[in-house]
């Protein structure tokens, strides 16, 4: 199956057309849909559509780049959301070391806090990395949790390897279709593919294609083929593998079911 494990179909960008926008997907072989929330504001959103869209699951968390606009009472709705066992995942979270006022202290106090709700719920996680790589290692190393997926990896091959040893499966989607983007084209290529899951981040991180307009999750069938040529294989071996791998590193996304 052809898996989005990252996808803010939630996101007020899709709020025009997301009935259509998830047909196209669905249309271009798209299988399943993983919808991350950004806040506790989101939690009601990505509930709804996991409810109404059976190929759709969802995850509870609190983003790093929202932090700011979140309250203490708001890691207590994400336990009491996490205790109804509906969320297949904690995220996205995580720490992101590029926005030039984002407070990485606090960052860190709700991405600790998010690991230990994650490691009592035994959920994976989804993690948000941007320039923090090192930083959120160490966290893990301390605080382990089962696994889960390092969205829209742009480390280094020895952060990437680091990764896989504590179980994560690494993203890899419309940065990839860049070919400036070397570094990652070259860990796309060469990673072991069983570390590997693809994804869109849709609305955001368009592919070249898009010329920085938005991204759709019906991108994923040609980010499929973008890795498949990377790695010299069939897009159908691909496809069958990454979907497994979304599996390994999301159980719950075992219980996607097509839609219709």
């Amino acid at each position: 199956m052809l898996i989005d494990t990252h996808c803010h179909l939630d996101a007020a960008e899709f709020d025009a057309d997301r009935p259509g926008i998830l047909a196209a997907a669905r249309a271009a072989g798209v299988g399943g849909f993983l919808v991350p929330a950004v806040g506790a504001t989101d939690f009601d959103a990505v509930a709804a559509l996991s409810r109404a869209n059976p190929d759709c699951r969802h995850a509870f968390g609190i983003h790093p780049m929202y932090v700011g606009q979140a309250g203490p009472d708001d890691l207590d709705r994400l336990r009491e959301r996490l205790a109804e066992g509906s969320a297949v995942a904690v995220g996205e979270i995580g720490l992101d070391g590029f926005v030039p006022d984002g407070d990485l202290p606090l960052q860190m106090r709700y991405f600790e806090a998010q690991l230990r709700l994650a490691r009592d719920f035994d959920l994976p996680v989804v993690l948000h990395i941007r320039r923090a790589q090192d930083e959120i290692l160490k966290f893990l190393r301390r605080i382990p949790v089962p696994g889960g997926i390092a969205h829209a990896f742009n480390g280094s091959r020895q952060q990437a390897d680091a990764f896989i040893k504590l179980g994560f499966r690494l993203g890899f989607g419309g940065a990839m279709t860049y070919p400036g983007s070397r570094r990652i084209r070259e860990l796309a290529a060469t990673l072991q593919l069983e570390s590997i899951v693809l994804e869109t981040d849709a609305p955001d991180i368009p592919p070249v294609w898009c010329g920085g307009g938005r991204n759709d999750p019906g991108n994923l069938a040609r980010f499929a083929h973008e890795l498949a040529a990377l790695r010299d294989m069939p897009v159908e071996a691909l496809i069958a593998a990454t979907g497994v791998n979304a599996v390994a590193a999301i159980p719950g996304l075992a219980t996607l079911r097509p839609a219709g």
